[in-house]
């Protein structure tokens, strides 16, 4: 009997450990130009309770993303790099913040494609 408690808790362990480990990648565009987006994109996402991997390609504006989807969503992701100025599908940075961008990172500024967005500012 006491063989049969301890083989059902364990199964009852297992199953418990393997329905809480949510992890999932997820892809979606970031808005921005450089480094310095780079560095702010991936600072903030990493912020978020649950984020456990972040990547934010400059060239294709992709940000790449493990996370425990137990402790946040893409959209809380997505809020969180809103609020340091950057726009994705469904969160924007409000102008305030946007506008408080060093000029290399205005990437709603045509002109700002003109500017070397691999270097490091």
């Amino acid at each position: 009997m006491k063989k049969l408690i301890i083989c059902l808790l364990l199964i009852i362990t297992s199953v418990h450990s393997y329905a809480q480990d949510k992890n999932k990648k997820v892809s979606f565009e970031v808005k921005g130009n450089c480094a310095m987006c780079k560095a702010r994109i991936e600072k903030a996402s990493l912020k978020v309770k649950g984020v456990k991997y972040v990547n934010w390609d400059i060239p294709s504006k992709q940000l790449t993303l493990i996370l425990d989807e137990n402790k946040c969503t893409p959209l809380d992701v997505k809020k969180a790099i809103a609020k340091v100025g950057h726009d994705t599908d469904s969160a924007q940075a409000d102008d305030n913040t946007y506008n408080d961008l060093p000029p290399c990172c205005k990437y709603r500024d045509p002109a700002s494609i003109h500017l070397d967005h691999g270097a490091k500012h």
